[in-house]
């Protein structure tokens, strides 16, 4: 049996330093007041999926452990509005966080715990000193062996102090909406309810009432609540509009007429942190599953399904549908081209469909890196992808939203899907500005609709603006600005004849929906390019050394019945910037040989391994039966190359201390 082993050497946990503490009542926090408990400081960003992910994760282990284990959020931003004190305040709330946060704008404590990777969580022991440095998702099962060891330690030492922890509940707010997502219109004689139609067949509005956990039926004027579907308990249940649960549900799509009579239900939703579909009937609100066995996928199946089990890229996932894993499902729409259900996966930054009629679910673009790489659609790189609109020839125009990128998908009329990229630079580039899209910045968008003239709004969150891409003079332009995280822009389907067309803008964080006029001639911005706010690590140009650390938890052995249980995906922005060492091989450990002739770039790193539990059979191998774990964590470095910068690079998936 592999056991955690920790080394002698102790290291001293580095002091919280930021601007300000939340969660707290208004008290300041240090690491001698928190002496006595264990402290899990968890680095993340609000815009990050796989941080949100890993607040889920923690939220059991917190409640088991409440009187000896404190987890400190410690917010380093990536992008600049994720900066901004209110906006944070508003993030801690939309995600029901019950722990106290440091808010790190200028990444201090990030730097002095050598963070490198959002999410990344560090153990820190009653003593003060650190005992693990985790990147990435996926690790409670560790965390749940590691937390009781630690208390039997230390409480056997003296050293453990129990009793309630420093979360202090802020004030709760109150409203119909509490942090939209997204919206739909249902036009009369689609809707849920007879006031609906009553109201001279305007149709009415149905929204994902994500802080709420259900779904919301509005009139026009966005006020009047129609119906409701969902008790507003978090949770996942079918049934009836009274009891039925939802956990941050995010896209919505009405299906054709004739596809729903078909299918049984009318509307699909994004089910986000159940990771699931949901299907909607509105005639007697009952909500049942249609895909997602609330497992969240961890592992990209593109071309790593085609080399290792010979599988069609595109083929069916699992021939039951309530089998197959799915992750952090943001949002939906209707593919003409592929009459199916057009699905953006942003926990595993891929896109896939949904066949209401028969089931099958389909990854359809991207092979799971993240990042921004256009081409055939099983090599494409997304990166968190949250908004996506069909446009008049059957393309689907995707918000793609940690690159700050509008990107589309060109179908054929034989289904062959090609990814192009309109708007948007890569994972660190981001910015405020108009003009050739070449050189036009977003930060953050999370909603796309295409407008009547062809050309194609975005909810450009971060900015807190609706921008406008024409794809026939390829330049970007700003309808409106002074917006509080717009989530959705949809086109008003409402008007009268003639009318000035409006835009139906989801306004988040002002927990509401508003109609925004399209100009006839767009506002101009250039406030600037930006890069995130993160140091680039110093290393020369030649041979760089590459080690990845994973240590198993207590209770799990490497998986090696077939082979090396480790994996390395390594590529480089631009490319030029990796002379060798480059692709896809087993093993922790990789030799790179980095360009002198490119200044600066970013390496892309995706390191995996497999863990299963025991016991071990006589032979000490892992028995048949075990349940295996897979850990896996994405790192974006972006690097500056300088004759006396590092010949090594050091990443921890799971080190132990």
């Amino acid at each position: 049996m592999t056991e955690t082993v920790r080394t002698h050497l102790r290291v001293r946990a580095s002091e919280l330093v930021g601007r300000n503490w939340l969660n707290t009542g208004g008290k300041s926090l240090d690491l001698e007041s928190l002496r006595g408990k264990i402290v899990l400081l968890d680095f993340w960003t609000f815009c990050c999926i796989n941080c949100l992910h890993v607040l889920d994760e923690l939220r059991p282990l917190e409640q088991q452990y409440s009187d000896v284990l404190v987890t400190v959020g410690v917010h380093s931003p990536k992008f600049e509005h994720e900066a901004d004190p209110v906006a944070l305040a508003a993030a801690v709330e939309r995600y029901e966080i019950r722990h106290p946060v440091l808010d790190d704008p200028e990444l201090d404590t990030w730097k002095a715990y050598t963070a490198r990777a959002w999410p990344t969580l560090v153990v820190i022991d009653p003593e003060g000193y650190i005992v693990a440095h985790l990147s990435g998702e996926g690790h409670a099962d560790g965390l749940a062996v590691l937390i009781p060891e630690l208390i039997a330690e230390h409480e056997a030492k003296g050293t453990l102090h129990r009793g309630d922890g420093p979360y202090v509940a802020p004030e709760p707010t109150s409203g119909t909406l509490r942090f939209p997502g997204k919206a739909l219109f249902l036009p009369a004689g689609r809707g849920g309810s007879a006031s609906a139609e009553a109201e001279a067949g305007a149709g009415s509005w149905l929204v994902t009432d994500t802080g709420h956990h259900r779904l919301v039926e509005l009139s026009t004027d966005f006020q009047t609540v129609l119906a409701t579907y969902g008790s507003g308990e978090k949770g996942h249940a079918d049934g009836g509009a009274a009891e039925a649960r939802f956990n941050e549900p995010q896209g919505l799509v009405l299906l054709p007429g004739d596809v729903a009579a078909a299918a049984g239900y009318d509307v699909v939703v994004a089910d986000s942190v159940n990771h699931r579909l949901r299907g909607l009937t509105l005639a007697d609100g009952t909500v049942r599953t249609l895909a997602g066995n609330g497992v969240q996928r961890l592992l990209e199946t593109g071309p790593a399904r085609v080399d290792e089990e010979g599988a069609a890229y595109g083929a069916r996932l699992e021939e039951d549908p309530l089998r197959v894993s799915l992750s952090s499902p943001w949002d939906v729409v209707w593919s003409t081209k592929l009459n199916a259900v057009v699905v953006a996966m942003a926990g595993v930054h891929q896109i896939f469909s949904f066949a209401p009629e028969t089931g099958a679910v389909s990854i359809i673009a991207g092979n799971g890196l993240e990042g921004l790489l256009d081409g055939p659609a099983e090599e494409a790189w997304f990166a968190q992808s949250s908004g996506l609109a069909e446009d008049a020839d059957g393309n689907i125009w995707v918000a793609d939203s940690e690159t700050s990128a509008l990107r589309k998908l060109v179908i054929s009329d034989g289904g062959t899907v090609t990814v192009e990229s309109a708007v948007g630079k890569g994972l660190f580039d981001f910015g405020f500005r108009d003009g050739p899209a070449s050189e036009a910045r977003l930060q953050h968008p999370l909603g796309v609709t295409v407008l009547p003239d062809g050309s194609v709004a975005i909810a450009d969150t971060y900015n807190g603006a609706v921008r406008r891409y024409d794809p026939a003079t390829g330049t970007v332009s700003t309808l409106a600005r002074g917006l509080a995280e717009p989530s959705d822009v949809i086109v008003d389907h409402t008007q009268v004849a003639g009318a000035e067309p409006l835009l139906v803008v989801v306004e988040a964080n002002k927990h509401q929906l508003v109609y925004v006029p399209i100009p006839k001639e767009a506002q101009q911005v250039d406030e600037g390019a930006s890069q995130t706010h993160r140091p680039k690590s110093p290393v020369a140009p030649g041979l760089l050394e590459l080690t990845v650390r994973f240590t198993a938890p207590t209770g799990q052995k490497l998986d090696d019945r077939w082979g090396d249980p480790t994996q390395l995906k390594i590529s480089s922005t631009p490319p030029e910037l990796l002379v060798s060492g480059g692709g896809t091989s087993v093993g922790l450990l990789r030799t790179l040989e980095l360009s002198s002739e490119v200044p600066e770039g970013v390496l892309h790193i995706t390191a995996r391994a497999a863990a299963c539990d025991g016991p071990e059979d006589a032979d000490g191998e892992i028995p048949d039966h075990a349940a295996c774990h897979l850990y896996q964590q994405d790192w974006g470095i972006p690097v500056l190359l300088q004759a006396d910068g590092d010949t090594e690079l050091v990443l921890d998936l799971r080190g132990m201390d």
